[in-house]
């Protein structure tokens, strides 16, 4: 009974005590105590971009403070840290410190997603803990061709205060770049996102100044083709009477049609949206001067008098693409001149017994063949190095050999004919020849009077008498 008893005692007395130590916690957590923060401070710098390290979470006021509410989870934290979007980049604009010392920072991501205090350190000024300064650009090189062009004017990447989410201030300079769509821009400075990795280029507009700012490097061309404005220009395609497309151009900053069917240009009228009617500027314009231009190295013939062209013309509304029908030139036929070179003497090739007055050496004498087609197209149009080999290779005229000759006991080259000549031990003279082989052509433009070059720099000196292979009836070279 006793021992039951004591037994009893002290399991009560064991619960009396956990009961009273559970009293003695529970009053000490009521009363514990918080931190308090100092005033608000705003940061000095505008320019503080932060990132965070994922070590800290960010809260609605300093993380120690009663009441403070996470608004951004460690968890969440570590991911913005790692992340490469620059809208996830931050940007601190304030600071509290605590009574204990602790230096907490205002901070808000380019895209304003989170916004909150985050742990800085014990040093009000320098960013440690949970933030570190960063860059949000990157210098980069710039780019060979610094005239540009907007590629696609439009509403999408348009110039900006600096590239979207670099700074928070950042802003469009233009919401639209369609009305400066011709405007020639200068490249002054690159960089890249120091996230993402993409270049963006700083681009002065000259005519519009309103308008320069960092832009995608994406979005700019140094074609100047693309230099359209779809409020105030037409595109113009000049295609052959078989369809085929020969070029392009475009009637820049055209007047919209008036009564008096002018169409000269007055700042007043001039059009400024998309599908104004324009057609007698555009008939003005599109001159036969402007045509030739435009169609310079083709061979093809424009006129603006031809019936189906003034219709198109003067249909013309902004932002149109029109057709504009072109003709063949005239045919002409051109000579080819044939030259050696060794080192930088350049010597031409010329026909068998011609002498000026100093005399032309045998060996630069040629036989040239006749040919059974000409060298030929279209007056005005260009053709390349390869067409003019390619065409002395198809008529097998890629080898020329020179006149024969002899050489006399100096080496010195002279007419078979000549007593001088060296004979071999039957008493007939020794007779050489030079082959000259095709190297390259030289690009031109065909013309009434022209004449292509060809260079055969390939000399090889043969013993015996050439011969020459004609295969026509077409003299080419001279």
């Amino acid at each position: 009974m006793r021992s039951s008893f004591a037994k009893s005692i002290y399991v009560g007395a064991a619960v009396l005590g956990l009961a009273g130590l559970s009293a003695v916690t529970t009053t000490t957590a009521s009363a514990k105590s918080y931190a308090t923060a100092g005033a608000y401070t705003a940061l000095a710098d505008k320019s503080q971009n932060v990132t965070v390290t994922g070590t800290n979470a960010i809260y609605s006021k300093p993380g120690t403070v009663k009441g403070a509410k996470v608004v951004a989870s460690k968890k969440t934290v570590a991911k913005l840290a790692a992340s490469k979007k620059s809208s996830d980049t931050f940007y601190a604009y304030g600071t509290k410190t605590t009574n204990r010392g602790s230096v907490y920072y205002k901070i808000v991501t380019m895209n304003k997603k989170y916004r909150g205090y985050i742990y800085g350190g014990k040093t009000a000024g320098t960013f440690a803990g949970g933030i570190k300064t960063t860059e949000t650009m990157t210098k980069a090189t710039m780019p060979k061709e610094t005239t540009v062009y907007f590629a696609n004017p439009g509403t999408t990447n348009v110039t900006w205060t600096a590239p979207k989410n670099t700074d928070i201030n950042a802003k469009k300079n233009v919401v639209n770049t369609t009305p400066f769509a011709g405007d020639k821009l200068t490249i002054t400075d690159a960089a890249t996102k120091t996230k993402e990795g993409s270049l963006y280029y700083y681009v002065k507009d000259a005519t519009h100044p309103s308008v320069s700012g960092w832009i995608y490097s994406g979005a700019v061309t140094s074609d100047s083709s693309v230099a359209y404005n779809q409020a105030t220009d037409v595109k113009v395609n000049f295609v052959s009477p078989e369809g085929t497309a020969v070029a392009s151009s475009t009637l820049q900053k055209l007047t919209e049609n008036n009564a008096a069917n002018t169409g000269i240009s007055n700042p007043a009228v001039a059009a400024n949206a998309k599908g104004t009617q324009v057609g007698f500027d555009a008939k003005n314009k599109a001159t036969n001067a402007w045509g030739k231009a435009a169609l310079t190295g083709t061979g093809y013939v424009y006129s603006s008098e031809t019936a189906s062209n003034l219709s198109a013309l003067l249909g013309a509304k902004t932002g149109d693409t029109i057709t504009l029908t072109v003709t063949k030139g005239t045919q002409v036929v051109q000579g080819i001149s044939a030259y050696y070179q060794k080192g930088t003497k350049v010597t031409p090739l010329v026909a068998k017994g011609t002498k000026d007055a100093n005399g032309v050496a045998l060996n630069y004498q040629v036989t040239f063949p006749t040919l059974g087609a000409a060298f030929a197209g279209s007056e005005g149009a260009t053709y390349t190095a390869t067409d003019v080999q390619s065409f002395l290779t198809t008529n097998k005229a890629d080898t020329l050999n020179s006149a024969d000759y002899a050489k006399d006991d100096k080496g010195n080259l002279v007419d078979p004919s000549d007593s001088k000549a060296v004979k071999d031990s039957d008493g007939k003279v020794v007779v050489y020849h030079t082959t000259y082989t095709l190297t390259s052509g030289v690009a031109g433009t065909y013309t009434a009077s022209g004449k292509a070059s060809a260079f055969y720099n390939t000399a090889k000196e043969v013993k015996g008498s050439a011969t020459t292979t004609n295969t026509g009836a077409v003299s080419v070279f001279g």
